[in-house]
């Protein structure tokens, strides 16, 4: 081998080794999302690695309600040679283009309200208008799921900027910036399609996992981009749809659980899809809501 060459693939070996440290392995999504299961991440890695062997070789795991893309990021991650597929029905990824901007407005807005008002407390009226009229003014992208995170009191979730100027305002401005999204959906098929259109496709293929997140049911859906394209109606074809392997996420914020034990108490909808499924508990609060309990539901 010529010094050339031992040179070149020196500076190849360098630049390999840069770029694979410049990839975080992300414990939460990039930008805010409301549900963005990091909670779970310890259990949903745990069922991947007693479930899938190997690194995932001739495995398609698909996050069909993708949400953040945090759990196909992590996927991807602990089952690397796996396709990993991510429906990203509500764009978030288009919002991941954008973090340029939404850090810029965020340090105006901080810059706005810091040391006139304290972190976590109302902003007054005046100021209030001070901030509406700066993101108004702002010539970039506007993140409406970044803006309530940062105006609106605990969690609180609104469809259009409209409603965000229609509500008391609340510093919870965050003092950095969000880290660009470098890696985070590498080597991940980005598709947007419904989920019963996308589901019956693999739906015969054994090593074919099911991530199954979708919004909850009887709650309010304002995080997503499409508020009401989750209801009653589709989560019935969505309990017919389900196989195993499946991984499922809910809550008793939603009527899941109470669903599934009817289906096996009278053996309709579906019901050997569930009968023996595992189930995992994590105890979660929201302070306008109170306590509640997060599940994963999950069957191979």
């Amino acid at each position: 081998m010529s010094e050339c060459q031992e040179h070149r693939n020196a500076i190849d070996k360098e630049e390999k080794t840069m770029a694979n440290q410049a990839k975080r392995n992300f414990k939460q999504a990039p930008l805010p999302f409301v549900g963005q299961k990091r909670m779970f991440l310890k259990h949903f890695e745990r069922v991947l690695m007693e479930n899938i062997h190997n690194d995932g070789e001739g495995w398609t795991i698909i996050d069909v309600f993708g949400g953040s893309g945090l759990l196909s990021h992590t996927a991807k991650r602990i089952k690397p040679k796996a396709r990993v597929i991510y429906n990203d029905f509500d764009g978030y990824s288009d919002r991941l283009k954008h973090i340029s901007d939404i850090n810029r407005l965020r340090e105006i807005l901080y810059q706005t309200v810091d040391g006139i008002i304290p972190k976590n407390k109302r902003i007054s009226k005046h100021l209030k208008q001070e901030i509406i009229n700066k993101i108004n003014d702002f010539k970039g992208f506007l993140d409406l799921n970044s803006l309530s995170s940062w105006l609106l009191f605990s969690g609180q979730q609104v469809a259009s900027l409209d409603e965000l100027y229609s509500k008391d305002f609340w510093h919870c401005i965050r003092q950095s910036d969000y880290p660009e999204a470098i890696g985070y959906l590498d080597d991940i098929e980005v598709i947007r399609e419904s989920f019963h259109v996308l589901l019956p496709k693999f739906k015969d293929n054994p090593k074919t996992l099911f991530i199954l997140d979708p919004p909850y049911l009887c709650t309010r859906q304002e995080s997503y981009k499409q508020a009401t394209y989750f209801d009653l109606i589709d989560f019935l074809r969505l309990i017919n749809l389900t196989r195993p392997p499946y991984i499922f996420f809910s809550s008793t914020k939603s009527e899941f659980i109470r669903f599934i034990e009817y289906t096996q108490e009278q053996q309709v909808d579906n019901w050997e899809s569930f009968e023996g499924a595992n189930r995992i508990v994590v105890n979660a609060s929201a302070s306008y809501s109170g306590k509640y309990e997060d599940n994963l539901i999950y069957k191979f």
